[in-house]
């Protein structure tokens, strides 16, 4: 079993900036690829960015790229989720996710959710 906890969503203006973080427990981090996901109020949830095990390569959502990077730090079992140029559509609670495969379409593992909302 994986436990994902999320922090570093927030309220922020439009152009500005977050970064997102995930701590994972539970199983070999280095095992796992890893992956954000958002969902908007009344829309399903959407793929954002994924990283593979070592983090030598990665890709994101059309609606994101230039945007957002996803980095990891294998040593300390986090993900982060680093988030420029912000836009009031990118407003969403955000999810982390974890699968033993890349790359992620049906993650094994989800986080509980962090907020993010952007204001105009």
């Amino acid at each position: 079993q994986v436990q994902l906890v999320e922090s570093g969503g927030g309220l922020v203006q439009a152009g500005g900036s977050l970064r997102l973080s995930c701590a994972a427990s539970g199983r070999t981090f280095s095992s796992l690829a890893m992956g954000w996901f958002r969902q908007a109020p009344g829309k399903e949830r959407q793929f954002v960015a994924a990283i593979t095990r070592s983090g030598a390569f990665t890709n994101y959502a059309n609606s994101v790229k230039g945007r957002f990077t996803i980095s990891r730090d294998n040593a300390k079992n986090t993900v982060y989720l680093q988030m420029n140029s912000l836009k009031p559509e990118d407003t969403a609670v955000y999810y982390c996710a974890a699968d033993g495969s890349y790359p992620i379409q049906r993650p094994d593992y989800w986080g509980q959710g962090t907020q993010v909302t952007v204001s105009s």
